[in-house]
């Protein structure tokens, strides 16, 4: 199913888009890769709707990509006697580790780790940011602290300790558990929460063993300050806005989005910017203008994708939401404003081979009349550096391994094609000006750029690039030489 845009769709399912119609009717609106959450639903609800995902990808004979996003450690106040208590600015309130019912002046915050971190003058918020409390006095099982910004706290509100490194390990048990079976489901991109540095990275690749590629949210100040490692031990971004603007001020979070978004393309790795994209679609058909408006910028700073969370999962207009990013996304991209700041922003983090094949791909696909950019890689690396190069004329991945057309679903351009096993270059040129033609990108009178790595079946090594004529006369008679 090819797309009239570059810009990725990522939807996350829910009550409201849990059946076979409504997955499928998200994909023809646009929806390129499904989020599962797995905050919530059971692993049986998650196998339901995992089944129902590849129903639709074989009906429709078009690839599609599966995010399972794990939950990671939460941290949470205890409960109170009386459900909740009104904490006024300027008061004293503890936080400590007893079992009793909190009150006005105290609760539990049963998080032991907390307590070894933190120190005079640290601060902590409570109920996504709408409580602040500044520590005064702390211990091994304790937290005096000042009110600094007062409201109401109720049982087992959200806590966020943005000013240390805690020692939490960015997957808990139940992490590891989720990730054992999505990874024996069969699920492309695995996110990771609560990433604070590349060791936490590292940890969920030794346990996802090749099965899964992953993806790190970056939601935490300490992420954003050990942001190059992670990357590099990433195979792809989250900008998770949510939680990175209640632990930062609200307006550092524009410049970090496009610090990063800038940072993951000269690393040739997809992006993704989400949290409350379309936020008022939830239970609007209609969106805000300043939600256009923060779509359109994601889209103008050249994320490889953009997610919608509570909008496709449990709100009354999923199709709607879908629908809404589309038209903007298509909007953005034939605008020559669109053009200039994409190619005024094009780098590369180093200088190499296939660097270099990729950069003179693009030069001539847009210096001559040449319709597509066909990238035949088994691993993902050749169709990664292409996307990374955004060019102006559409991008042909093409592989014989579904798991990796899966994986570029969520790549910016990739129009993903599964092809059949090829050993010789001219094998995947013919593979690669069927598929363009097939797509509707090309015509017999056509030519292609056709890149690729040979050997083929080695990760990196893109090293070959030929002009393609489409006329089916000379490709015909290439398969008989």
């Amino acid at each position: 199913m090819r797309r009239h845009r570059n810009v990725k769709i990522v939807a996350t399912l829910g009550p409201a888009s849990n059946d076979y119609e409504m997955i499928r009717a998200l994909h023809e609106a646009g929806a390129d890769v499904f989020r599962l959450n797995m905050s919530h639903g059971d692993h049986a609800e998650i196998k339901v709707r995992h089944e129902i995902i590849r129903q639709v990808e074989k009906d429709l004979n078009s690839p599609i990509s599966i995010l399972a996003d794990l939950q990671g450690p939460k941290l949470r106040v205890g409960v109170f006697k009386n459900g909740e208590e009104e904490l006024v600015e300027g008061a004293a309130f503890r936080l400590d580790l007893d079992d009793a019912e909190g009150d006005v002046n105290r609760v539990k915050l049963p998080h032991k780790e907390i307590f070894d971190a933190l120190e005079p003058g640290a601060h902590l918020l409570v109920n996504d940011g709408k409580i602040k409390l500044r520590v005064k006095d702390c211990g091994g099982d304790f937290a005096d602290c000042e009110v600094v910004v007062g409201g109401t706290i109720s049982n087992r509100k959200g806590v966020n300790v943005p000013d240390v490194t805690l020692p939490l390990a960015a997957l808990s048990e139940k992490d590891r558990k989720d990730l054992e079976f999505v990874c024996d489901l069969g699920v492309d991109w695995l996110a990771l929460s609560f990433v604070q540095r590349a060791a936490d990275v590292e940890e969920a690749r030794a346990l996802a063993k090749g099965r899964a590629a992953l993806l790190s949210k970056i939601e935490k100040p300490n992420a954003v300050k050990s942001f190059d490692a992670i990357l590099e031990a990433s195979d792809g971004i989250m900008v998770a806005r949510g939680d990175l603007g209640v632990e930062l001020p609200v307006q550092n979070v524009p410049p970090i989005q496009k610090q990063l978004v800038r940072k993951c393309r000269a690393a040739a790795k997809p992006v993704i910017v989400a949290t409350q994209m379309l936020e008022s679609m939830i239970d609007s058909p209609m969106p805000t203008r300043a939600e256009v408006s923060d779509v359109a910028t994601a889209i103008y700073e050249g994320a490889d994708a953009i997610m919608l969370s509570a909008e496709s999962a449990a709100g009354s207009y999923p199709i709607e939401a879908v629908t809404t990013m589309n038209n903007v996304a298509g909007e953005v991209e034939t605008d020559p404003t669109y053009t200039e700041i994409i190619e005024a922003s094009r780098r590369s983090d180093g200088i190499t081979v296939a660097d270099g094949i990729v950069s003179a791909a693009r030069e001539i696909a847009e210096t001559t009349d040449i319709k597509a950019i066909c990238c035949f890689s088994q691993s993902g690396t050749t169709a990664l550096l292409v996307s990374r190069e955004r060019p102006r004329v559409p991008i042909v991945a093409l592989t014989s391994h579904i798991r990796t057309a899966r994986r570029l679903c969520l790549s910016w351009g990739t129009n993903c094609v599964v092809t059949g096993e090829v050993s010789r270059f001219k094998d995947a040129v013919i593979a690669a000006v069927r598929a363009a033609i097939a797509q509707g990108l090309a015509t017999e009178q056509d030519m292609v750029v056709v890149t690729a790595g040979v050997p083929f079946n080695t990760p990196g090594s893109t090293n070959i690039l030929r002009v393609a004529p489409c006329e089916e006369r000379l490709i015909y008679a290439s398969e008989t030489e």
